[in-house]
């Protein structure tokens, strides 16, 4: 396919869209047919191609394959550094161009959009309707973009999903729910970690945050599987005795501070700092502010309430 640079990438989207099959998919209780790869994804695959390629390549063009189970782009050229491999998959907002003059005309006709933002945008629309993130490689001296159509989990598992749109999870979280929720429900800490790449103390952070929202819990004191808590169980969640006798001053005050907990129950710093953290980590209180400074405000399971 040739054309002014203007039109080409138009008439490119339109000519390969013809191609691109659909699917059936539930929004909001109605079937929709929907293309098998969002449109952003590949759409920004075949700008990038056209905008980055080595154009001193003779006898290689741009090339867009289309399989039953995936679509791969094909670019003349290998990156420009900065622009590794490893930094597209790590989603890192990384620009490098050897056709600055191409790059501008692209944007100032809108098809392209700030610069770096093109990539992590791809991740972000490819997992958001739970297709494999796209891939990358270089063979043959280019650079090879793969968009799957295969979903990483099923239908039942995307919608049940939905009920954690406003918990402010990452990406890392939502992945490990979804995860557990087609595994009976639970999980550990190196599963998680073999499941995103993440270090030991990553996945303690994220999981520790998972808890806080009352949305795990460890299935017994000390162990190491966690289970997802139902809203069945969140809301017939026992408080603890603890908890029981510091409710006034938190009812009254809206917070609860160290000194409160120690005059109540005749602990020691120690012990009530302790004491806090673990209501914290169950989800009854949620910190704000550091050091002596630091109160406890209502957590999200009292929040559900």
């Amino acid at each position: 396919m040739e054309a002014p640079l203007v039109r080409l990438v138009e008439e490119a989207h339109r000519t390969i869209r013809a191609y691109i099959p659909e699917r059936q998919q539930l929004v909001d209780l109605f079937f929709e047919e929907r293309l098998v790869y969002p449109s952003f994804a590949w759409q920004e695959a075949i700008v990038n191609a056209v905008a980055h390629r080595d154009y001193r390549l003779q006898g290689l063009g741009i090339e867009v394959h289309l399989f039953d189970d995936r679509m791969e782009v094909w670019s003349p050229g290998e990156l420009v550094e900065p622009a590794t491999i490893d930094r597209l998959r790590n989603r890192e907002r990384v620009h490098a161009s050897r056709n600055p003059r191409i790059v501008r005309v692209l944007t100032a006709f809108g098809y392209m959009r700030e610069l770096g933002e093109g990539i992590p945008r791809m991740f972000e629309v490819m997992e958001g309707q739970g297709l494999h993130p796209p891939e990358f490689r270089l063979e043959g001296g280019r650079f090879v973009v793969t968009l799957r159509n295969t979903p990483v989990y099923r239908p039942e598992t995307m919608r049940w999903l939905r009920q954690f749109e406003g918990a402010g999870l990452s990406r890392n979280q939502t992945r490990l729910l979804a995860y557990a929720h087609e595994h009976g429900d639970q999980f550990t800490s190196r599963a998680y970690q073999k499941l995103v790449g993440v270090d030991v103390y990553t996945a303690s952070k994220d999981i520790k945050d998972l808890i806080r929202k009352g949305i795990v819990r460890l299935t017994k004191p000390q162990g190491r599987v966690y289970e997802l808590v139902t809203k069945a169980q969140m809301v017939a969640l026992e408080k603890p005795p603890e908890f029981v006798s510091i409710e006034p001053i938190l009812q009254e005050k809206g917070f609860v501070k160290n000194e409160d907990v120690r005059r109540v129950l005749g602990v020691s710093r120690i012990r009530a700092c302790r004491l806090l953290q673990s209501l914290s980590e169950y989800g009854f209180l949620e910190k704000e502010g550091k050091g002596r400074g630091a109160r406890y405000v209502p957590g999200r399971k009292m929040l559900h309430r």
